[in-house]
């Protein structure tokens, strides 16, 4: 009797006494924008300890992309991970995913291009989404969070686009921008041309730009482009800035694609930024 008691607790130690409860990765908050004229969808990572009655206040860190079955749950990841204190490259963050609604109208400004209009019909209101994170999402989140003066932009692809946007015409929005992939083929790649004088003479505090790409050829359209040399113009634009507190790093990844380079960008750029 006592044997098969005792086999009984084994197979079956825990029936009867617990339920299974949900792993609690962040928080989930709605925005109704005034702006975008929508409500949009925010995937908040509050780090370990966080304690909205303490005096402690944390870094922000914004990532375009930022749904649940985008990027947020392995960026997430990354930044706990280097936020270690025996990894302790990045200091306990927050982390704002912000969840897509439509990207290619978002991260994008009005192009010229025929072909372009047409293929993305919904396309050129990068503005008006600058605009939501300047007056909208950054105020709320300064009020609703523990905020520090420190806040990232992390953006690939289309998002890196618009990273390199705001970057140009708004530079003072973040004092880091991880721009990965950026899309700079969009009309006729005019970011390129996009005057530097503002970044040079806005930027009095340091700010720190990581600009990544891996081995991606030729864009799409009737014109191709070469993602990696658009890439490297721009590292090379913005090197050119005479002002010390602009910190660029350019890092080529051959052995990742537009794919797969996103989560090893990142943790490059949190390396890079720790150095």
């Amino acid at each position: 009797m006592k044997c098969a008691l005792y086999l009984l607790f084994f197979l079956f130690p825990f029936a009867g006494f617990s339920q299974p409860k949900p792993f609690v990765l962040g928080v989930i908050e709605e925005l109704n924008s005034t702006i975008l004229s929508e409500k949009r969808i925010l995937n908040i990572y509050l780090p370990e300890g966080y304690n909205s009655n303490d005096t402690t206040s944390y870094p922000v860190i914004y990532l375009l992309d930022g749904s649940a079955d985008e990027d947020f749950i392995h960026i997430a990841g990354l930044v706990q991970f280097n936020s270690f204190e025996w990894v302790n490259r990045v200091p306990k963050s927050i982390v704002v995913g912000i969840a897509s609604v439509d990207r290619r109208r978002d991260f994008t400004n009005p192009s010229i291009l025929e072909e372009q209009r047409t293929s993305f019909p919904t396309a050129g209101q990068s503005g008006r989404f600058m605009d939501f994170i300047e007056k909208e999402l950054q105020p709320f989140i300064q009020k609703k969070f523990k905020t520090s003066k420190s806040k990232t932009i992390i953006g690939q692809s289309f998002g890196g686009l618009f990273a390199t946007e705001i970057l140009l015409k708004r530079p003072s929005l973040f004092n880091k921008y991880i721009i990965v992939s950026p899309s700079l083929w969009w009309n006729n790649a005019e970011h390129l041309t996009i005057p530097s004088n503002l970044l040079e003479e806005a930027v009095k505090d340091t700010i720190s730009i990581y600009i990544a790409v891996g081995k991606e050829g030729l864009t799409p359209g009737k014109n191709p482009r070469v993602m990696e040399v658009d890439a490297n113009l721009l590292y090379e634009k913005i090197k050119l800035i005479p002002n010390s507190a602009i910190k660029t790093v350019f890092d080529y990844l051959p052995t990742e694609n537009h794919a797969t380079i996103l989560h090893q960008a990142v943790n490059n750029a949190f390396i890079r930024f720790s150095e």
